[in-house]
């Protein structure tokens, strides 16, 4: 049957049913507790449940199949259920989190790891994951900045086509998340305010939802912040004029979790009716976690408020998402039709060894050096190795929003370290605990720094715990607690043959460890084969070439702080040098303590000045510009070559640079190569104060070179 055809055959009750979602415990009638908690909660009825669209965060295929078996049987329209979940970063075989992802400046690698999770989630029964989270943020105290790919808009709209492409590309639907600007909350403070000019929001903030929307996305997901005074959830403006009406799509779109009730503690919404009278009005098809659709929409109906047609129009665009997925012609798709078969497919795909060796080479590739005053690589002939601090002998490195992955298949840096060096001998002593208030245990810290003395190499683990990073975990301080400093001052003076790895679901503060330590590599929070990775890593096996997709403050109270700011009208000329009456701090720098595109390598490249191919570019035409790169150090490795770009005047401030390219080149010792990009017109457009999107004719400046801080430029005019 048409999808045209069923809808004309259902009730109003049948689809509104369709267009709710709820938690897998809501189907599970032997489940008490669900009948005076979440379902009392949401005020879900019994004769409600057969009827229900999808649903989210259950225990994996099997549930799946008795949740369909049972929903196929009691739906007279035999309409199959959707089972969505979180598959941010892997499904079971964990790749690293967003943000370190955004780090390996890799599209291509990005898209390999997407569909990696998406083959292991379908075996899990799931159809759609709520991933990719493009989001672009600038305040790292945000707590959610760990499922994003960092500041900057053009590389987070390269790696937001990416996960969707990769996702899709093996049948799972992916959702793009949070549209939109959920990124910028006020203080860095989850679910905060959000308030931006128009041509703020469609410079920086839209192209990575853009992106995902070109790229045939399936589903997209409204956020729980307000923009502008309305929250998403209710902004006509921004769902049904920007994505709908704008931007021409015609996909699914969900809530966020209760955020269409949640339309009252905003103070946007007097009752549910209200609630659901402008979600339905923003054009919002699913709701999640709440009924204020089955609730309130007859009735909204009656009043002449809403149409059936419009209720019609939401469905018809579930029921497409749901025949796009074949399960019309499968309702068992992906949980399998048996218990034998969904174990089968577990089997085969899970944890496999390519999985599980994508997802080393994604660790290592999103890794980040630091610094290294030539302690690094070890030699690997080190035959006592210390493995020191919270995160070294634990699996607890996967980092938040990690689906079905377990602690226990997560390589730990010692077990890393063993598998690589099989003659060393390695012990661990953790010193102390990683949590945010941890305390100093003096005897703990003095066992740890003993170690250190025996060891030929110390590898000191710091960082923040994968907990405290992911929903509603945002900070007020991102510097280390002082307890792990206690324990680098101990292990320092014990050995200085020591190395740090940093563990992180964000950009920490980290000038005190900038000073004291002699080598920091940051790991982020590097998924299943974390362990294996480090120890390659700090071995020489692996040559580092992961680049910063964030500014690292120097302080806190830099936040936000990210490279594409504007000049104004006083800038600090020198950061090193307080001067009064510009804009600066009078008890620190400007400068972040490691700029956006930051990144070291066992090896050194040089730049030659950029050239360009032309002093003037015409409407229409192009001009190239070319840097050579050469690998000045003694071992081979990969670079990121940066274009950037600055209108030098325009009719509006524009940012002191932009991103507009990068490259990744892999060199020899002593090996040079000619690095080019091409402008187009298109490349130097932004949104003039009415909002028009052109490019205005003038001087531009063109910057090429291995992080945001490069200096040489080269001239073109745009006639």
């Amino acid at each position: 049957m048409e999808v045209k055809e069923l809808v004309a055959q259902m009730t109003l009750e049948e689809k509104l049913r369709q267009l709710t979602q709820l938690n897998g415990i809501f189907f599970d009638e032997s489940d008490e507790t669900a009948a005076t908690g979440p379902k009392a909660e949401v005020k879900i009825q019994k004769e409600d449940i057969p009827g229900i669209g999808s649903a989210l965060n259950f225990l994996g295929s099997d549930q799946v199949r008795t949740i369909q078996k049972n929903h196929m049987k009691a739906d007279r329209n035999k309409i199959p259920m959707l089972f969505m979940m979180d598959v941010v970063h892997g499904c079971v075989t964990q790749y690293p989190i967003p943000l370190a992802m955004g780090a390996t400046f890799s599209p291509e690698l990005l898209k390999e790891c997407a569909a990696m999770a998406a083959r292991e989630a379908k075996t899990m029964g799931i159809d759609v994951t709520f991933a990719p989270m493009v989001d672009l943020v600038r305040d790292a105290r945000w707590g959610r900045v760990m499922e994003s790919t960092g500041e900057d808009p053009y590389l987070n709209a390269q790696m937001a086509a990416a996960q969707v492409e990769g996702f899709q590309s093996e049948g799972l639907a992916a959702c793009v998340k949070h549209f939109a600007a959920y990124g910028a909350p006020e203080a860095g403070r989850d679910y905060n305010t959000v308030d931006m000019s128009e041509r703020t929001l469609r410079e920086f903030y839209l192209p990575a939802y853009k992106a995902a929307i070109d790229a045939g996305v399936k589903v997209l997901m409204t956020s729980f912040n307000s923009l502008n005074g309305v929250p998403a959830a209710a902004n006509k403006k921004l769902v049904k004029g920007i994505l709908r009406d704008e931007w021409k799509y015609n996909g699914v779109v969900i809530s966020d979790y209760n955020s269409f009730r949640e339309l009252m503690q905003h103070g946007v919404a007097e009752d549910e009716k209200e609630c659901a009278y402008k979600a339905i009005s923003a054009t919002n098809d699913i709701e999640m976690m709440s009924a204020t659709y089955l609730h309130c929409v007859k009735e909204l109906i009656e009043e002449g408020r809403v149409s059936e047609a419009q209720i019609d129009e939401a469905v018809t665009r579930v029921l497409n998402l749901k025949k796009d997925l074949g399960l019309f012609d499968d309702s068992y798709i992906h949980c399998g039709k048996t218990k034998e078969e969904a174990e089968k497919n577990y089997k085969a795909e899970v944890l496999s060894a390519e999985n599980r060796k994508t997802a080393k080479k994604a660790a290592e590739k999103a890794a980040v050096l630091l610094k290294n005053d030539g302690l690094l690589p070890f030699t690997g002939k080190e035959k006592k190795i210390a493995v020191i601090g919270p995160f070294g002998d634990t699996g607890k490195i996967n980092g938040a929003w990690c689906c079905y992955a377990s602690e226990k298949d997560a390589v730990k840096i010692s077990d890393g370290v063993r598998a690589l060096l099989k003659n060393a001998d390695v012990e661990c002593a953790t010193g102390v605990d990683g949590a945010l208030n941890a305390e100093a245990n003096e005897e703990e810290i003095q066992k740890a720094a003993d170690l250190a003395a025996r060891a030929d190499a110390v590898i000191l683990t710091l960082g923040e715990p994968e907990g405290d990073s992911g929903e509603g975990n945002s900070k007020q301080n991102l510097e280390l607690p002082e307890a792990q400093y206690a324990l680098l001052n101990a292990v320092l003076r014990a050995n200085q043959n020591t190395a740090v790895l940093l563990f992180s679901g964000r950009p920490l503060a980290i000038s005190r460890l900038a000073e004291k330590a002699r080598a920091i590599f940051l790991m982020w929070q590097p998924g299943t084969e974390g362990g294996n990775a480090a120890a390659e890593l700090l071995f020489g096996i692996a040559t580092p070439e992961g680049k910063l997709p964030m500014s690292f403050p120097y302080a806190t109270g830099q936040c936000p702080i990210y490279y594409n700011h504007c000049n104004t009208g006083r800038p600090r000329v020198n950061d090193a040098v307080r001067t009064g009456y510009c804009s600066s701090y009078i008890d620190g720098p400007n400068a972040p303590l490691y700029p956006f595109g930051y990144g070291l390598s066992y090896t050194a490249f040089s730049y030659s000045s950029p050239a360009v191919s032309s002093a003037v570019m015409r409407r229409g035409e192009k001009v190239t510009v070319s840097v050579t790169v050469q690998n000045v150090g003694a071992r081979a490795g990969t670079e990121t070559v940066q274009l950037y770009l600055r209108d030098k005047a325009a009719s509006v401030t524009r940012p002191i640079k932009e991103l507009k390219g990068f490259k990744k080149v892999f060199l020899q010792a002593g090996e040079a190569q000619t690095v080019q990009f091409t402008i187009t017109e298109d490349m130097l457009k932004f949104y003039n104060a009415e909002s028009e999107y052109i490019a205005e004719a003038g001087e531009f400046e063109a910057y090429a070179g291995g992080d945001s801080d490069c200096a040489e430029s080269v001239s073109f005019r745009l006639l």
